[in-house]
């Protein structure tokens, strides 16, 4: 059903001034592939689904994942099995991640992939005509499924394509603002009931009632000022599910992709894929220096090659050789690029060089890599066949998320969901490239056949309480209210700068300390925001609603940075640069005090992981 296809009740509704009602089994937030495959499921279990997308479908930020998706296939290398993925994984998250998150993932992965060639995915091929995989950075062997560098665009594709074709209902540019919920049968949060909202061409409200709310909204990177992210990116299922009594895990650790584009201005942290790393491309300073060599960390010298000719050698014969220091993962590039940053050995726009074109022929390059090739050549008027690009680390991932059972993905909250990169505990405290794109099928499926379960075990829905709907409504208006208030841009980026400046890849005591004093002065202004005009139209009055949501996720993540003294992943502490063991059993877990409504904070204890899984560490 578009927005434009109501039923005659609604109709009636409308044309008197009521509140659009929709009703449904299950409703999925977000239209990314972890929303899409969890829609698919519910739909395939029977439930009547919905899908609610801030923006129009198919213009999920999943598009931007273009790498691959990570599956032990065993098409390159038939070494590979799930089990060399799941420690792979582990190893790559410094052993924080949800064990069981992590097991599932590397066990279901191949068969989601299978699933999406099954509904038309066309995927690049090996010689015997089976699925093609490329290398990444933190994975042993050649495991990433991929279309070119365009991977995450056909895996949209696909799941829209589906998803159209079996008639699920999508409400396009509509955006969530509040979880409604019944009264609480226990101690514990009130379970769902629906979820508030409203349509951003109209400004009109509408209200979806039902048992089981899947949250796939996505990351928070809007919330930093040099971010791949796109506009949809405002934390906003982080901020909904704290706001309904979830908690949230491991929001200390915030990925900084380590090449981004610096330079025009106007593209500043727009993505550069990591396959041109798998694909051979090497990073050097504006000394000609190769030098990740400098920076392979203790954990990855049995694995890295620490020459120039033994990495070299490995693009040939990858069971017998080192693989490259490029190929670490994400956080130890990242941060060796921010060091030869500000030891001065940075490129002419403040990044550093990565070069494939005195690697590959222009022939590879452009197969292989077409949307790089024309990213560079249209925005930059860079020839990657000819010259090498100017990268640098820009904010890219969140591995901190609402805190879910690993086998279902519900919260706390019973009925809500969370899945892709607003859940947390898969990836640990760092996310090796192509686990994005294969989190999303494997626990998208999980969330939505949960969901719908859960949905058919309900005899008696809880009502949709209309004083909760009012306020929603009132919240939603406060900015029309004042005149010549804050503007929300300004806002905006005063946070942006300040997360960007304080909370970035290295991270102090006093900067983190800094940061929440300001994010406070920031959530003080925001109480006084102003918007112009009318509802209709009108991004500024978006912004506004959003921004509630930013400044909630930015006080969790310095929080949690403030409290982890220790550096591991993506967190790193300038003034505690070495990992603690005694930090690598626990996670932070942060709440909303429901009283007072603050960000509290808590230790808790990792799950223990079965001697069984503990013997696969026991092999390099």
């Amino acid at each position: 059903m578009s927005r434009h296809e109501m039923t005659g009740n609604e109709m009636s509704g409308a044309a008197s001034g009521g509140l659009e009602r929709h009703s449904y089994d299950v409703v999925v937030v977000g239209a990314g592939g972890a929303g899409l495959r969890a829609a698919i499921a519910a739909h395939d279990a029977g439930a009547r689904t919905a899908i609610v997308c801030k923006s129009l479908l198919g213009k999920a930020h999943t598009v931007m994942a273009e790498g691959g998706i990570a599956a032990a296939m065993g098409n390159r290398w038939p070494e590979d099995n799930w089990e060399v993925h799941f420690r792979d994984t582990m190893r790559g998250g410094k052993m924080l991640n949800n064990w069981r998150m992590a097991q599932l993932h590397a066990q279901e992965a191949p068969e989601r992939v299978m699933e999406l060639e099954d509904w038309g995915a066309l995927f690049d091929r090996t010689d015997d005509g089976l699925i093609s995989q490329r290398d990444f950075g933190g994975h042993k062997y050649a495991r990433l499924a991929h279309v070119g560098d365009r991977t995450g665009l056909e895996m949209i594709r696909t799941l829209q394509q589906r998803a159209v074709a079996l008639g699920i209902d999508v409400f396009m540019e509509c955006t969530i603002t509040e979880l409604l919920q019944g009264p609480a049968t226990g101690e514990g949060p009130a379970p769902v009931s629906g979820a508030f909202g409203y349509w951003r061409e109209t400004g009109r409200f509408v209200v979806f009632e039902a048992p089981s709310v899947v949250l796939a909204t996505g990351g928070i990177g809007k919330s930093f000022k040099v971010t791949s992210n796109s506009w949809e990116y405002t934390g906003d299922g982080h901020a909904l599910a704290l706001r309904a009594g979830a908690s949230l895990i491991n929001m200390e650790f915030v990925q900084f992709h380590p090449t981004g584009m610096v330079w025009p201005p106007s593209v500043k942290g727009l993505l550069v894929t990591e396959s041109v790393r798998g694909d051979g491309g090497i990073l050097k300073n504006s000394e000609g220096e190769r030098f990740m060599f400098d920076y392979i960390p203790e954990f990855f010298k049995a694995e890295t090659a620490d020459t120039v000719e033994e990495a070299d050698a490995w693009y040939e014969d990858k069971k017998n050789n080192r693989r490259p220091p490029e190929l670490l993962p994400r956080d130890e590039v990242a941060r060796a690029i921010n060091s030869e940053i500000k030891a001065g050995r940075g490129s002419p726009h403040g990044g550093v060089f990565l070069d494939i074109a005195s690697r590959r022929s222009p022939e590879f390059i452009r197969k292989r890599l077409p949307s790089m090739y024309h990213q560079f050549k249209e925005l930059a008027d860079v020839d990657i066949t000819k010259e090498p690009m100017e990268i640098g680390p820009t904010c890219h991932y969140v591995m901190g998320g609402v805190e879910v059972d690993p086998d279902t993905q519900e919260s706390a909250v019973p009925g809500l969901y969370a899945v892709g990169e607003c859940s947390g505990g898969m990836h640990g405290s760092n996310r090796l490239g192509g686990n994005s794109l294969s989190d999303l099928l494997v626990f998208g499926r999980r969330a939505g056949d949960a969901a719908s379960a859960r949905a058919a075990g309900t005899t008696e829905r809880t009502p949709i309480s209309e004083d909760d709907v009012q306020a929603a409504q009132r919240e939603a208006l406060a900015p029309f209210e004042l005149e010549g208030g804050e503007n929300p841009y300004a806002i905006q980026g005063d946070l942006q700068q300040q997360m960007n400046d304080l909370v970035g890849i290295i991270r102090t005591r006093d900067e983190l300390t800094q940061a929440l004093k300001e994010v406070q002065g920031f959530k003080s202004r925001a109480e006084r925001l102003s918007v112009e005009g009318h509802r209709q139209y009108n991004p500024g009055w978006h912004l506004a609603l959003d921004l509630r949501n930013m400044l909630l996720v930015s006080e969790c993540i310095a929080t949690a940075a403030l409290e982890r003294t220790e550096s591991r992943g993506g967190h790193t502490r300038d003034d505690f640069p070495m990992t603690d063991d005694s930090w690598g059993a626990k996670n932070l877990v942060l709440r909303l005090d429901p009283e007072t409504r603050e960000v509290t904070l808590a230790h808790q204890e990792l799950p223990i992981m079965p001697d069984e899984l503990k013997t696969f560490f026991q092999a390099t």
